[in-house]
Formats: C-alpha cells, structure tokens, sequence
C-alpha cells in the first residue's frame, strides 16, 4: 500500500506563463526531460495521475481542461477534481524541476501523521468541519511560505470545500483547511515563473551532473572551470558546427591528460573557432 493510503495527482498545467512570453512552460525542458514530465514521475505512485491542461504525449495520464482555457487556478482545480476517484488528492505545479517522488512520499508521511491530531480549532468552511473531515498538508518553501501546488489534501474535503466557492485565488481556498504545514527536503518547492528561474534550474543540473562525472572519472571537482568550458563549446558550436562542441571538450581533456596541453590551451582554440571561416577559406585556397 502507498505510504498513508491510496491517492491521486492532480496537476496543474494550463497557465499563460505571461513572465515567460506566453510559451508552454510546463513543456519546457531541465535536463533531460520536460518539467511536466518530471512531475508525472514523481506522482507515479498515484492511482491516477490527472494533468489540466492540453493534451501532451504522457503515457497513463488523464487529462482535463479548466473552463475558460487558462481561467486560473481554482476552475483548473475543479477540472481536475471531477477526475478523481482516490480518497485523497495530491496537488502540484507542472513547472516543478526539482520534484521527486521522495517528496511526494514526504507530504504522504507529514499527513499520516496530521492524521493522529486532534481537529480541535479546524475552521468551518461552507459549512464544512475541516477537523471531522480532515485538513490538508502544505509544503513551505525555504522563506516558509505556502506552497499550494505542492500539498496534499482528503478529496471529500476539497469538493465541500469548493461548493460556492466564488474567490479567485487557491489561498482564500485552501488557507482555511490547513492541518499541518511541511518543510520538505531539497528544493521541492522551486517553479520557473521566470526566465531566471529556468536558467537557475538548467544550470543546478549542470552542477549536479559536474559532481556525478568528476567523482565517476576521478576528477577533483574544484579543477573543472565549467563556465570556461562551456564558453569554449558554445563559441565552437556557433562557429564551427554544433557536433563539433563535444569533440573539441574531448580532445581538450585528452590533451590536458597527455600533459600536451598549452597553457592558453582553452584561449586558443575558442581564437580558432572565431576565426574558422578564414582559416577554412585559406587552407581551401592554399590546397
């Protein structure tokens, strides 16, 4: 049995992302793979997983569509209820890079254990007793705000709840039908609202990636100058050919392996790609 009883993810994937130029952010990739499809990996234990918002090629997934497309997060919460058949609802952003099923287990745990308290001082909403029905489970971020699309909550709950509920905002929804807040570990909590944020994301997995690889290979870490690295790549890449980035990274360590390597090693070869078009130019004239 799932750690604290069976459950459903409802994730929230539909809005305008406006901070990011209307693209698709939950379609937008950190590392090898899209966010929305990392949220769907960690909500794998669920015994469904609901996405709202257009269809995308997720094997197993249900989808739902709020009413108007993009009409905000309480219609797309409603959407996604109407799919859910489990006692109890797990709901998430679909712009969570750093999401695992390990947190998820986390708010399953934190609500098993809410679950032994007492509802005493529960707040009443809609005429619902938050303390007979039982509350939900928030994670906080590491400035100990709410996270509303990172939490869990009794399914019962959420529909009472929801029931003449005219406000806009999840937190007029959800506030009241607290029962534990929860710190989870790593950086859970972290979404891409902004290009900044995205770019934080995609570089954190590069640092992950650096460690894993230098500690594979032998390498002391601290000798790995990644941003000159890539640096020397992109400038290949754009002035050579894009295959051409990895073989020069390569040919590069073998060199500094063999101790063969010049000491303005990186310097030179980034001079070289600037300058390919007159160098190919000129060795196609002189031939």
């Amino acid at each position: 049995m799932t750690i604290g009883g069976e459950y459903d993810a409802v994730i929230l994937a539909g809005g305008q992302a406006r901070r990011l130029g209307g693209v698709d952010k939950p379609g937008l990739s950190v590392g090898a793979r899209a966010m929305i499809e990392s949220v769907v990996l960690a909500a794998a234990g669920a015994r469904r997983v609901i996405v709202v918002g257009p269809e995308r090629p997720l094997p197993g997934v249900f989808f739902a569509r709020e009413d108007p497309p993009g009409g905000g997060p309480v219609p797309a919460l409603r959407a996604g209820l109407r799919e859910v058949t489990a006692p109890r609802v797990v709901l998430l952003a679909g712009d969570l890079p750093y999401l695992r099923a390990g947190h998820v287990a986390e708010l399953l745990r934190a609500s098993a254990r809410a679950a032994g308290t007492s509802g005493e001082g529960a707040a009443a909403v809609s005429g619902l007793d938050v303390g007979s029905v039982g509350g939900g489970v928030v994670a906080l971020d590491d400035g100990g705000r709410e996270q509303w699309l990172l939490s869990l909550w009794p399914a019962e709950t959420l529909r009472r709840a929801l029931d003449g509920y005219t406000g806009r905002s999840l937190k007029g929804l959800l506030g009241p039908l607290i029962r534990a807040r929860v710190a989870l570990s790593g950086r859970a909590w972290f979404d891409c609202d902004t290009m900044d944020d995205l770019e934080e994301a995609r570089m954190n997995v590069l640092n992950e990636w650096t460690a894993l690889a230098c500690e594979e290979l032998g390498i002391d870490p601290a000798r790995v100058d990644r941003d000159l690295i890539l640096d020397l790549t992109k400038e290949v890449a754009h002035g050579v050919a894009r295959p051409a980035a990895p073989l020069t990274a390569y040919l590069l360590g073998l060199a500094e392996g063999a101790g063969t390597a010049p000491e303005d090693a990186v310097a030179r070869i980034t001079a070289l790609a600037k300058n390919w078009g007159a160098a190919t130019t000129e060795t196609l004239t002189e031939s």
